[in-house]
């Protein structure tokens, strides 16, 4: 008893630790992003009322799930030390060619009659995504070019792949739209309803995916090759860590998700011409960065890449009910993307 009175004593007379003003501002500004978001969504609360009503939020969700295959696929590469900036593109090819064999209107291909079965066009356009992904994969590995300079080619390649494409038949260029009812319904219908509000199908299948992804990350040898590569490659290669391959199937994984982003953009927004995926990357990178995905490499989680792409379209959404100017939000993201990787930049180096 007297040895335990006396530990209680020493317990209580241990002085006790002050928090300093540097762990105060380290705090700060390690997440600072969080703060300001958090900033913006209590002023929007207050400004617009409607913005945290049942409709915003709902909409808030369906935009997230709409975004959230581009940031998962375009994640791997950031987790590589690389990136993918082709990734709009191949959303907008993929859109494009979804609603040119998708339609009532066959104007690419006025010869056809009948639309393709939906799983015959929705695995054409994977197909698509995956070669642009291997091309940027095996560039990269093989060739040791960077990942800028790589996907800054296949992005104007595909771009013009995808001029070219919108001047096949009789369509001169023009939006793709007259989709049939099928496939909107696929993607677009009511899954269920929240007090009225719709929640459309597409909800369930950006869940799907990223539980998929989930899986693939966190229990299978490639996910944790891919994180051994993005920590340190000449290491991962010596562990036995076929280096070439697992940077491959990162990017062709990526090209995949940006495939079924334009697969359920084009019905989602019921069109498609060259404008669509038009710097889907740059809101895809920012999500990914907001979400703790690391440019030094190695370092990031599905559930992080998650809460960066509801961020991102909570901000959005908000400025939106503020009246923000539409031209104002490019300077905006901009600002967005440097904050969030020079904060990535301080904790990288803070661990260094």
């Amino acid at each position: 008893m007297a040895e335990e009175k006396k530990v209680a004593e020493a317990v209580v007379a241990a002085p006790k630790k002050k928090i300093t003003g540097k762990q105060v501002a380290d705090f700060l500004l390690n997440n600072a992003m969080y703060i300001i978001i958090l900033l913006v969504v209590v002023y929007v609360a207050i400004k617009a009322p409607a913005f945290l009503k049942l409709p915003s939020i709902v909409n808030i969700v369906s935009l997230t799930a709409a975004k959230l295959p581009i940031a998962l696929g375009i994640a791997g590469c950031i987790v590589l030390t690389g990136t993918d900036i082709s990734a709009g593109r191949v959303v907008g090819l993929s859109a494009c060619i979804s609603a040119s064999l998708l339609t009532t209107t066959f104007k690419v291909f006025p010869n056809m009659t009948d639309p393709l079965p939906l799983p015959i066009v929705l695995l054409l356009v994977m197909v698509v995504g995956a070669v642009v992904g291997l091309v940027n994969g095996f560039s990269v590995a093989k060739f040791k070019l960077h990942p800028f300079i790589v996907t800054l080619s296949t992005q104007l390649i595909v771009y013009g792949i995808i001029l070219l494409y919108l001047m096949s038949g009789v369509n001169n260029g023009q939006t793709l739209s007259g989709l049939t009812e099928g496939y909107r319904g696929f993607i677009t219908g009511t899954l269920f309803s929240i007090g009225g509000v719709a929640v459309p199908n597409y909800v369930l299948y950006s869940i799907i995916l990223t539980a998929l992804m989930w899986l693939i990350w966190n229990k299978t040898t490639f996910g944790k090759n891919m994180f051994a590569v993005g920590s340190n490659e000449e290491a991962a290669n010596v562990s036995g860590v076929n280096v070439t391959k697992t940077i491959i199937m990162v990017f062709v994984l990526a090209g995949v998700m940006y495939s079924l982003t334009g697969f359920l953009d084009g019905a989602r927004i019921a069109s498609a011409n060259a404008n669509t995926g038009l710097n889907y990357e740059c809101d895809a990178i920012a999500a990914c960065v907001i979400g703790g995905v690391s440019f030094v490499g190695g370092i990031g989680r599905i559930s992080g890449i998650v809460v960066g792409v509801l961020l991102l379209q909570i901000i959005f959404t908000g400025l939106n009910f503020l009246s923000v100017d539409a031209n104002m939000l490019y300077i905006i993201k901009g600002l967005i993307i440097l904050v969030a990787c020079a904060i990535d930049m301080r904790k990288y180096l803070v661990r260094k």
